[in-house]
């Protein structure tokens, strides 16, 4: 019930800000009625009765704030004059609060630039003594009247300081998105051409000696290609119906990809082994599609860099956290060597999920080892129970 309420609560707020016009009637409607109470409330009989003229001078007043988020200052002007022809031209009712000027200040107060907040501010301090003065000249009224005033402008400015903060938040979440999606087209793209170009480059020779192999490397080529090209093709629709709450997209790749991955890798000629250690369980479609990104991204790092016979790839399932290894038997990490795109990559995606990944020689100092470890705790196991 309540992630309900706050869908139709950010629903609601998405319709006003695609219908300010809108917005700004209803609440013009929505202070007239407040203007319409004195008149509609029984005056003591020693109080000129309430005039329609009075009451069309009100209106007068609450018109303008249909124009408030273009004009505000012009509407603060306009509301100032037709409250002082109001005062000193006919005998209307007096209202509790001021409403147009309250809502005139607080929208300054948002969306004008300083110098308006700062012409805003001295007239105020104009006005509010003078209305006083000509009203009822107390200092509880004149006290009372710069506080509300005051307490208009603050939150006005709260606001403001709100809708800056989420634009920005806003900013940062689309920039994660822009390097998320940057990330994975790497992964798909490096995975798939690495493996290409190796089948490519075992392909001729095998075509004199064994033909069969031919055959089976020109087979994972065309794999590998149509399987890059349904996950690009997934990412590209991600960007192209972003915002389309209708738009199908198609779930990430997750462990029970891994078996695939791993023979297209053997196809290439390298011997791959995939092992799992600890009780095999399911895990969050998050972690699971990260898992297969590291992996995809250490087969590819060795199959391009490595020089390696045969490489190892383990999955190991604590009681609160999956760790993943790949160790090869190649040339191992170049000596300064920070890593390339790929282990910073890596290392961003396992950081996102509250993991750590490191990388250096493997056991006994030969080769390459990749670890990662990924927590399990908390909302992710969550996900998986609901």
């Amino acid at each position: 019930m309540r992630e309900g309420g706050r869908r139709r609560i950010g629903e609601l707020r998405g319709w006003a800000a695609a219908n300010p016009w809108a917005v700004d009637i209803g609440l013009a409607l929505l202070v007239q009625a407040a203007m319409t109470m004195p008149f509609v409330v029984p005056r003591p009989p020693e109080l000129e009765p309430a005039t329609w003229p009075a009451y069309g001078l009100t209106t007068l007043m609450v018109v303008p704030l249909v124009w408030r988020r273009r004009a505000p200052l012009a509407v603060l002007l306009a509301m100032l004059a037709a409250s002082a022809l109001y005062r000193l031209a006919l005998e209307g009712p007096g209202q509790p609060l001021p409403y147009t000027g309250l809502v005139s200040v607080y929208t300054i107060a948002v969306l004008s630039p300083p110098w308006k907040r700062l012409v805003t501010g001295l007239l105020m301090l104009v006005a509010v003594p003078v209305s006083v003065w000509l009203n009822t000249q107390s200092a509880r009224e004149l006290t009372f009247s710069l506080f509300v005033f005051g307490a208009a402008y603050v939150f006005g400015r709260l606001t403001e300081a709100r809708q800056r903060e989420h634009r920005v938040e806003a900013e940062r979440a689309a920039a994660r998105e822009r390097a998320r999606i940057a990330r994975e087209m790497h992964d798909i793209l490096s995975h798939a051409v690495s493996l290409m170009i190796v089948q490519a480059e075992a392909g001729p020779p095998a075509v004199r000696v064994a033909p069969e192999r031919a055959e089976a490397a020109f087979d994972a080529i065309s794999e590998t290609g149509r399987d890059a090209m349904v996950q690009l093709r997934g990412m590209l629709g991600l960007l192209r119906d972003e915002g389309s709450s209708a738009a199908p997209r198609d779930p990430q790749p997750g462990i029970g990809e891994l078996p695939g991955l791993v023979e297209r890798v053997r196809g290439g000629g390298l011997d791959v082994r995939y092992a799992t250690e600890g009780t095999v369980r399911p895990l969050p479609a998050a972690t699971g599609a990260t898992v297969f990104r590291i992996v995809q991204e250490a087969l590819t790092n060795v199959v391009k860099h490595a020089r390696a016979g045969s490489v190892s790839v383990r999955l190991g399932y604590g009681r609160g956290e999956v760790e993943v290894r790949v160790t090869d038997d190649g040339r191992g990490p170049r000596p300064g060597g920070a890593g390339g795109h790929g282990l910073i990559g890596v290392r961003e995606r396992a950081a996102a999920h509250g993991g750590t990944a490191s990388s250096g020689p493997g056991p006994d100092g030969r080769g390459f080892e990749l670890r990662a470890v990924l927590p399990l705790e908390g909302r992710d196991m969550r996900e998986v129970r609901g």
